[in-house]
This record gives structure tokens, C-alpha cells and sequence, in this order.
């Protein structure tokens, strides 16, 4: 069983324990209120009721009882598949899809629907992530290749690990640039004042580097693509905000203001590329930006925006 332990900050102090919980595990209410209700939280070393407030200093202890394989079933949810074989499988995955089971998200998952399709997932990430070699955000959309055996998964994991896997991003992000082009190389760990962001710190991090070009600047705004030369979570999100162009609609990095959006960041991964773990091919795909991208793009060209 996983334990989670969390000292309340000056963000959290004030807040009711179950509001807290929703924040920091990212889950629904429910789920929330089963960990409350069967003694699973402790706060100060005490089983709390959901409307206790926390303070400032208190220690905030959460037991995850682990998934069984039952909780992670199939389910009939369209795939965009962009191609399939044998050994693997590459998704054109929508906005506001989670791609592997979580508190909070055990349906409805990239995860459920690659199971109903598929037979043959890899099983080295365990129940919760067969086959999953690399995530995108949940309202990132694009590009992600699926292992269906050990030897594809170990092949992938390796070109991830040596950088030799090509992941191709567009997004808009918030201010035209002064220059075409340039590297972010900075450390990504968690944020220790949110515990549901990551930043740019020295402290308990992770080397992240990403490479970016304008392709069009806007009045307020500007069109980009990003490559990933490593894969921390949030990685472009974080590295765009900590040079003050944060990810437009971006609900955690972006600025208040910033463009409305249905589904979050205006951030799509477009091209991958890797080689085939069987048949040692150099493989290469591409896929359009979603509808809502294109059209915000769109007004930006027109003056729109």
C-alpha cells in the first residue's frame, strides 16, 4: 500500500481536509470521501472528519490502497489508432483522455480502451500501465507508442533512455518572441509549495531539456514547436513558464488571463519518432493539431485574437 505524506503550507492552511485531498491527489470527491470514511488519512497521526481544517505545519498522511487487476477492466472506447502491428501500437490520443488508471481516473482511460482492443499489451509497467512506455498529459493530445510484448517495451524504454526517441510538440504560448529559436535547459522536480505542480528547482530534480522554434509570432502570442530531448512530467509546460511564455489555456502554468479553452493547454504532441523495435526500420508519424487548436491558431492568424 502506498503512503503519501504532505506538510500543509501557507497554499493549504485554512483549507478543509477533503478540499485538500481532492487538490493534492487530483481524484474525485468520492474517492476522497472513501479514504476519509474506511481511516485511510491521518492528520497529526489522527483520522480527521472531511470538514476539519488543516493548518499551517500540520502533517498530512494519506494510505492509497493499491488497484487490483478487477479495477482495471476493459472498455469499448474508440481509438484513433495512426498504426498497429504485431509489436506495437501508435495512438492519436484526444484531449481530456487519461492515459493509465489513477485515483480518481479508473475508467474511461487510454489504459481501459487499449485493453478491450488489445489482447497483447506488455506487462512491465505492471497492471495499471500495460504497455505504456511514455505518457502525454491528460489534455495534452497527439502522439504515444504502445508496447504489446516485453522486448518492444524494453526496446522503447532504451531509445527514451538514450534519446534517441524523436517527441515533436506544437503549442501557442503566451508573448511573440524576440528570436527564432532556442534550448531550455533546466531541472524539473516538484513544486514544494503545490504539490500538484512541478518547477524549475535544484532541489530533488531530474536534468530536462527541451529545444523550441517560433513559427509565427502573434501580437500576444506565438506559435511553436517544441522537441523533448528528456520526458519529465509537465516538462514543456514547465520549461515554457519558467521563460515567461507559459502554454496557452494552461488551467496550472499559464496566467490567469489567458485563452479560454475547453480542454486546457493548447499543447499537441505532433510527430514521433523511434526505431521499430523488431524489424529495426526507422518509423515516423504525424499527426494534425485537435479542432480547438486549429481553430484558435486560426484567429490568431486573422487578427482575431
Amino acid at each position: 500500500m502506498e503512503t503519501r505524506r504532505y506538510e500543509i503550507d501557507e497554499t493549504l492552511a485554512g483549507t478543509r481536509v477533503d478540499k485538500t485531498l481532492t487538490d493534492l491527489l487530483e481524484c474525485s470527491r468520492k474517492r476522497v470521501k472513501d479514504l476519509i470514511d474506511e481511516e485511510h488519512v491521518l492528520v497529526n497521526g489522527k483520522s480527521p472528519k472531511a470538514s476539519q481544517k488543516v493548518q499551517l505545519g500540520d502533517i498530512l498522511e494519506i494510505e492509497i490502497p493499491p488497484m487490483d487487476e478487477l479495477e482495471v477492466n476493459p472498455e469499448d472506447i474508440p481509438l484513433d489508432i495512426v498504426y498497429e502491428d504485431s509489436d506495437i501500437i501508435v495512438i492519436n490520443k484526444p484531449k481530456g483522455m487519461v492515459v493509465h488508471p489513477a485515483p480518481g481516473h479508473y475508467s474511461g482511460t487510454l489504459v481501459n480502451a487499449l485493453l478491450f482492443h488489445c489482447t497483447d499489451l506488455s506487462g512491465i509497467n505492471g497492471i495499471i500501465r500495460p504497455g505504456i512506455v511514455h505518457r502525454i498529459d491528460k489534455d495534452t493530445s497527439g502522439l504515444l507508442v504502445v508496447a504489446k510484448n516485453d522486448e518492444a517495451h524494453a526496446s522503447l524504454s532504451e531509445q527514451l533512455s538514450n534519446k534517441t526517441c524523436k517527441r515533436e510538440y506544437l503549442a501557442i504560448v503566451h508573448h511573440p518572441f524576440s528570436h527564432d529559436h532556442g534550448t531550455i535547459n533546466a531541472p524539473i522536480g516538484r513544486d514544494s509549495k503545490d504539490r500538484q505542480k512541478m518547477t524549475v528547482t535544484a532541489q530533488n530534480s531530474k536534468e530536462a531539456v527541451t529545444h523550441f522554434q517560433v513559427i509565427e509570432n502573434f501580437a500576444q502570442f506565438s506559435y511553436i514547436k517544441c522537441q523533448l530531448e528528456t520526458g519529465r512530467t509537465h516538462q514543456i509546460r514547465v520549461h515554457m513558464a519558467y521563460i515567461e511564455h507559459p502554454i496557452a489555456g494552461d488551467p496550472k502554468y499559464a496566467y490567469r488571463k489567458t485563452i479560454p479553452t475547453k480542454n486546457g493547454q493548447l499543447l499537441h504532441a505532433h510527430k514521433l519518432e523511434f526505431v521499430h523495435p523488431r524489424t529495426k526500420e526507422n518509423m515516423s508519424f504525424t499527426v494534425e493539431m485537435e479542432e480547438e487548436f486549429a481553430s484558435v491558431l486560426k484567429q490568431l492568424q486573422e487578427g482575431l485574437l
